[in-house]
């Protein structure tokens, strides 16, 4: 079986996951997982599929042709090695810019490996504040979660840190 991971970006309308699902039913190929958004106006999405080795040519040219996508489609091979701890982190700050950069940083420094970054922002209750909320799944060892938490906290005064383990 081969792994690919398709990447697009295309004009919203109703049926754009229909579009994708069936041409991916057709060529008899199995969508493992998605995160499928709508932004600004435009729906974008990355899609894990497997499909036979005979059969993933075809699907990546008739994916690459789709009318209106803007598409990246590409194999993989993926890696079974199991993560020794994974940590997922419900982050809370002012919102400003840079922020993604900042956590980003912290959680490379102190040996974390970012997996999944959902992000948004949202008006703060009773200020009207624009607030950065973002959930985050990291890989890392054990001996590094402690110092990798501190270096988030300090980051600001007004960031908040929720971890699960």
């Amino acid at each position: 079986m081969n792994h690919l991971i398709i990447s697009f970006i295309t004009e919203d309308r109703p049926g754009i996951v229909k579009v994708l699902s069936d041409l991916i039913s057709k060529h008899k190929a199995n969508w493992q997982e998605s995160s499928l958004h709508h932004m600004s106006g435009v729906f974008a999405g990355v899609i894990d599929i497997t499909v036979a080795a005979e059969n993933s040519t075809n699907l990546a040219t008739e994916l690459a042709a789709l009318a209106g996508f803007k598409m990246q489609i590409e194999q993989v091979h993926p890696n079974d090695l199991v993560p020794e701890t994974l940590l997922v982190l419900e982050l809370t700050a002012n919102d400003r810019a840079g922020i993604v950069q900042e956590i980003s940083s912290a959680i490379h420094q102190h040996g974390g490996n970012l997996l999944k970054l959902v992000s948004k922002q949202e008006s703060a209750p009773h200020s009207g504040y624009e607030l950065f909320k973002a959930k985050v799944t990291i890989s890392t060892n054990k001996k590094d979660i402690d110092s990798m938490i501190t270096a988030l906290e300090n980051l600001a005064d007004d960031l908040m840190v929720d971890i699960s383990r």
